[in-house]
C-alpha cells in the first residue's frame, strides 16, 4: 500500500499503466494473458517474471460463481489477480502450485471488501 493511503487491505500491488501488469516489487513482474471459458470454470492465466524465468499461473473460478451473480466477469482478472499476490507473497514470490481454484469464501470477502461503508453497515444490521 503507498504511504499515507487509509483505507483498504494493504496490498503490494501497482498497476502498471499498460499491458495489464501488477509489479510486486522490482524483481518481479505479474502479467493477465488472458481467459479460457471451459465447460465448469473460467479459466485465467497470468505470467510471472523474475530475474530472467516466467511461469505461467492459472487460476479457476467456477461458472456458477457468475450465474449466480457471486462474481462479475470483468471483476474476475482482479478476483485471480488478488489469489495470485497471496500465493507469491506467502512463498516468496515462488509458489509450489501453478494453478488454483478460487473459492466461494474468497468471492464472498472480495465483494464484501468493496461494497460501500454504508453498505456494508447495513448488510451487517441484518
Amino acid at each position: 500500500m503507498a504511504a499515507g493511503a487509509t483505507s483498504g487491505p494493504q496490498c503490494p500491488v501497482r498497476l502498471c499503466a499498460s499491458h495489464n501488469r501488477w509489479q510486486l516489487n522490482s524483481a518481479i513482474i505479474v502479467q493477465y494473458i488472458g481467459f479460457e471459458a471451459k465447460p465448469l470454470t473460467r479459466e485465467y492465466t497470468f505470467n510471472v517474471r523474475e530475474a530472467g524465468q516466467e511461469r505461467e499461473f492459472r487460476l479457476n473460478i467456477a461458472n456458477e460463481a457468475f450465474v449466480s451473480h457471486r462474481a462479475s466477469y470483468q471483476d474476475a482478472p482482479g478476483i485471480c489477480a488478488l489469489r495470485l499476490q497471496v500465493e507469491l507473497s506467502t512463498y516468496s514470490n515462488h509458489p509450489p502450485l501453478t494453478q488454483y481454484d478460487v473459492t466461494g469464501t474468497e468471492l464472498d470477502s472480495y465483494k464484501q471488501a468493496r461494497l460501500p461503508k454504508r453498505g456494508r453497515k447495513a448488510q451487517q444490521n441484518f
